[in-house]
């Protein structure tokens, strides 16, 4: 679903979170040089980005740059079917791991457990291609560089950004299914524990009638 944040003001503390700080490192290198980077972040930091719209694979923002404003719209590739499904599966596995995204915390293991279905959450600097309506020629320019920034400031207060720009929404992640543990384990402990113990019940009284046979012979 297609949300506009408003206006960003820089964090007091900083990017606090491990996934916040990806994303900006993804930012970073994205970025050609310093040349485009620099200006980037001075651009963020004075709050010259306006409302940032964050859809499936797409970010737009307008940028203000001295008596000029221009248009940067950020593709960010979202995942495909398979990856998609392999991810909500990931999410299912454990019970708490919704109630966790929900409440602002992505974690870890979430994200190695995606990893290892291969689904690769937190995006690398190649996948972030922008285009800007300003005559730079390249991608990213300083404007896209600082919509990046200030997508990472969102992302760092609620990881739900990042899902949405890959394709995954809130509705998603409350429909997603929880898999159903193995028989054995759905049995649950006490009725293993019983098997067992018939188990050595039963050899227990076959070793009391050998012995048995034994001594009337």
């Amino acid at each position: 679903m297609r949300t506009t944040y408003v206006r960003q003001a820089p964090p007091r503390r900083g990017v606090r979170s491990w996934w916040g700080k990806a994303w900006l490192r993804a930012a970073e290198e994205a970025a050609y040089s310093e040349a485009e980077l620099k200006p980037g972040r001075v651009l963020a930091r004075r709050g010259e980005v306006g409302g940032i719209t964050v859809d499936a694979g797409a970010l737009l923002a307008a940028v203000r740059d001295g008596d000029d404003a221009w248009t940067v719209e950020v593709a960010v590739p979202v995942l495909d079917e398979t990856g998609h499904a392999a991810f909500l599966e990931a999410v299912a596995a454990e019970s708490g791991r919704i109630p966790e995204l929900f409440a602002g915390n992505l974690p870890h293991e979430l994200v190695e457990h995606a990893e290892e279905v291969g689904v690769e959450l937190l995006p690398y600097g190649g996948e972030l291609a922008s285009t800007c309506t300003c005559p730079h020629y390249l991608d990213p320019c300083a404007h896209a560089v600082a919509v990046l920034l200030q997508t990472g400031w969102l992302v760092d207060a609620d990881p739900l950004v990042l899902l949405a720009v890959r394709g995954v929404s809130r509705d998603d992640l409350l429909t997603a299914r929880p898999v159903p543990p193995p028989a054995a384990e759905a049995a649950g402990p006490g009725v293993l524990d019983l098997a067992d113990d018939v188990e050595v019940a039963v050899d227990a009284a076959l070793r009391a009638r050998q012995l048995l046979d034994e001594l009337d012979d």
